[in-house]
């Protein structure tokens, strides 16, 4: 019996942790194999790889479940003896609608370990398969659930050997120390299993030691990865004895119970850019998060970050859609984590995963949304489809403009002098208006908020001199000027001679400013005065701020 452990992940870049689990527990079992796919392969070829297997187990989640069941269907087509196995969170929970499908025969939920193990050792005997949906003579049945699975059992367990070491470095690698979460957030899947359990310490050591010799950004997938202060100092410890240079490594962690040991941990010994720490707020709103059983303190996870900001990269997130989150909630919430000023902020939407209780709840509070994957909010009693179109467009002029570090002077001075938020929701209708949002380019980009700037902030000169600032802040090359005319070439050459510049090896910009730039930079206030912005180009790495005092030739 031949029988393939496969997905669909959403990038080449991204890895699979579960299919090369199993696969490392039953590697014993004879035919077994695995391989990964992305949701962007040709459907087609995958499904002609895939024929001549007696079984496909396809490991399912709300980014590639559509493309898995085309891709089922394709399989089914070509050789209609193969057997579609899926597995994995999108199919654990309300899965009538799947197995119903003709191209699908069995379902294994919740943990896989022990029913994918008992369905290799047992097919096609499946009586004693735990947490098995299947179809017999035309009915659905379920067979009982398997107990938790022992996690001991991953003792030297080693999940990335039987990959290149070279494949690894140019991707996200994953580890998971523990499983559950003791928080019961009512929109998270994690909340369903609150028993915290860890896999052994050693194993873990061993496997991290491999994954740092041999990747690059490591990511941990423990939804709150600093429950316990002497167990994370514990790996942040490991990691300082072992890391490469070139080595990240990225954490979820909940901040407002950071434990003191922890921060001091990591000012005292963790270099820069070593961490990164995803934090999810979602709310400021302490209604909305009640609603929701989720409790957390946004002055103690300030606290926090400001301490920390200034070692460990911080990518914070925000969840549109939730109960009692109004227009004006959301508002001040967005405001108020942005002047956080993290590298990345994601704004995400409220998604009614199988499973999971917000989605049971839905009816209670208008809530609809899409019943195809990702399950997206679409309207509630809280805010209109409108609304919700509007903070879309609001996050995708966040995403470009923030997230991809194009004006990032520009909309810190925004938040001081305006409302961040309706300057990004008036920004991106302004950049549906003018552009598709997925066809644009870099110039587009800079003319789009200058025009809209201009437009809307008739009066306010310094803001696009920020503009203009940061698109050529941006560019590792000179970039041709966009906005206005450059300084007349003998008054440029004067300065560059007088400042002993190197002109030979290096190209320059000279912006001439209102306001102290460099004061505003350190410090995010704007001081009038006659100011020259010099930029320093080598065409390889980032442009280089060559002078932060006034020069006037």
């Amino acid at each position: 019996m031949r029988v393939l452990l496969t997905t669909l992940n959403a990038k080449y870049i991204h890895i699979n942790l579960a299919i090369r689990l199993l696969y490392n527990l039953n590697e014993d079992v004879e035919g077994l194999e695995w391989k990964e796919f992305t949701i962007n392969e040709n459907r087609e070829g995958i499904a002609v790889h895939c024929q001549s297997y007696d079984i496909v187990a396809f490991s399912c989640y709300i980014w590639n479940i559509t493309q898995t069941l085309e891709v089922a269907r394709m399989i089914k087509a070509l050789n209609p003896n193969t057997k579609i196995l899926l597995g994995g969170p999108e199919v654990s929970y309300d899965y009538e609608d799947v197995i119903c499908r003709e191209e699908v025969d069995f379902i294994i939920t919740g943990e896989g370990e022990t029913p994918f193990s008992a369905f290799l050792r047992n097919y096609p005997n499946l009586e004693n398969v735990p947490n098995l949906v299947q179809k017999v003579d035309g009915k659905v049945k379920v067979s009982l659930e398997a107990p938790m699975f022992d996690l001991k059992a991953y003792q030297d367990i080693m999940p990335y050997r039987h990959d290149k070491p070279e494949d690894l470095y140019n991707k996200v690698l994953y580890i998971e120390t523990s499983r559950g979460c003791p928080y019961k957030c009512e929109f998270c899947l994690a909340s369903l299993d609150n028993k915290v359990r860890y896999l052994p310490n050693e194993s873990l050591k061993s496997m991290l030691l491999y994954m740092m010799q041999h990747g690059k950004v490591i990511k941990f997938l423990d939804r709150t990865f600093n429950i316990k202060r002497d167990f994370t100092i514990d790996i942040f410890t490991f990691i300082l004895e072992n890391y490469r240079p070139g080595n990240v490594f990225q954490f979820e962690i909940t901040a407002d119970i950071l434990h003191p040991d922890i921060i001091r941990f990591i000012n005292e010994k963790v270099p820069l850019g070593l961490f990164r720490f995803e934090i999810g707020i979602q709310t400021v709103n302490q209604k909305a998060n009640l609603a929701v059983q989720r409790r957390q303190s946004f002055a103690k996870t300030t606290n926090i970050i400001r301490q920390l900001e200034h070692k460990v990269e911080m990518h914070l997130d925000l969840i549109v859609g939730m109960a009692l989150d109004y227009w004006e909630d959301i508002r001040y919430s967005f405001e108020e984590v942005f002047k956080l000023f993290a590298p990345e902020l994601q704004l995400g939407f409220l998604k009614f995963l199988k499973g999971t209780p917000v989605r049971y709840k839905a009816a209670e509070h208008d809530f609809v949304y899409d019943p195809n994957p990702p399950y997206q909010i679409i309207e509630s009693k809280y805010l209109s489809r409108q609304q919700l179109t509007d903070i879309e467009l609001l996050e995708h002029a966040l995403e470009v403009y923030w997230n991809k570090k194009r004006n990032i002077h520009t909309l810190k001075y925004v938040t001081q002098q305006y409302s961040i938020f309706d300057f990004l929701a008036g920004l991106g209708r302004f950049f549906q208006s003018r552009k598709d949002l997925h066809k644009y380019s870099l110039t587009d980009v800079y003319e789009i908020i200058y025009d809209f700037s201009k437009e809307n902030y008739p009066d306010d000169a310094i803001l696009l001199e920020l503009i203009n600032a940061d698109y050529f802040l941006f560019s590792k090359t000179k970039p041709k000027y966009l906005f206005g005319e450059e300084m007349p070439a003998a008054q440029k050459n004067r300065m560059i001679e007088a400042l002993k510049l190197n002109h030979h090896k290096y190209r320059y910009i000279i912006l001439p400013l209102s306001f102290n730039f460099d004061i505003f930079t350190k410090q995010n206030l704007i001081e009038k005065t006659d100011y020259q912005l010099i930029i320093q180009y080598s065409g390889t790495e980032k442009p280089v701020l060559i002078s932060s005092e006034s020069v006037s030739i």
